[in-house]
């Protein structure tokens, strides 16, 4: 599952004849997630500390963790809030898990559409917040979906996905649970968590039982929800 250190936030298109990718290298797919989040008032930032810790303990100490931790603890910064020097010395602890599926086998027909899905579907199993794991997960956005060619291809997707929670650590109550999830031709962890973690931050802390669609543009610019969390699909 785990794969090459990369900042790459585009995925190149498999499967295009050669001159068509040439033709659209440059015009990528933007990166669309849905997010799912639940809030209480969140403190206002007036000097609290936060640490990143794994929700997961098997990822605690990883070095791909740090990375995608390191993520998340930049915006959180951005927000107002200070990185702690030690959990132990954290007003708040920021639990954050990860994962991609071992993705589903999907046929393509240029005369009759996506065979098996279409724009909204489930994906693999993530169990909802807290529990899913790192190789399965539910996600209804679907990342550079473009197919070249006639006739009928079969092409595999793959569900990502990143769960973020905020405890108060004085009395351990939760403060925020949100889910970004994904549907790409990548399975790559490194291109696709950066934007998972753009997605979730998007007009955070965002309203508490709402799912939105969320699209990361070419320039890493993030486009704001749609009210039916359409995003502009």
């Amino acid at each position: 599952m785990m794969t090459a250190m990369s900042s790459m936030k585009s995925l190149a298109r498999l499967g295009l004849p050669l001159a068509l990718v040439l033709g659209v290298s440059a015009c990528a797919t933007p990166f669309k997630a849905d997010v799912s989040r639940f809030a209480v008032p969140l403190p206002a930032p007036q000097g609290q500390t936060f640490a990143v810790v794994a929700e997961d303990p098997k990822l605690a100490g990883g070095l791909e963790f740090s990375l995608y931790a390191d993520m998340v603890a930049k915006e959180m910064e951005r927000l107002g809030y200070a990185r702690a020097s030690s959990p132990e010395a954290a007003n708040m602890l920021v639990r954050f898990d990860y994962g991609v599926d071992n993705g589903r086998e999907r046929v393509r027909s240029d005369y009759g559409g996506y065979g098996g899905y279409g724009g909204y579907g489930a994906f693999g199993r993530f169990g909802g917040f807290g529990g899913f794991g790192h190789h399965g997960g539910y996600a209804y956005g679907l990342y550079d979906p473009y197919l070249g060619g006639g006739g009928v291809r079969s092409y595999t997707v793959y569900t990502s996905g990143i769960d973020v929670k905020i405890d108060r650590t004085a009395d351990g109550q939760r403060l925020f649970e949100g889910k970004a999830e994904a549907v790409s031709r990548s399975n790559r962890l490194p291109n696709l968590v950066p934007n998972l973690v753009d997605a979730i931050f998007t007009d955070f802390p965002g309203g508490s039982g709402e799912t939105v669609r969320i699209t990361i543009k070419d320039d890493e610019k993030t486009v704001r929800p749609a009210p039916d969390g359409s995003g502009g699909y």
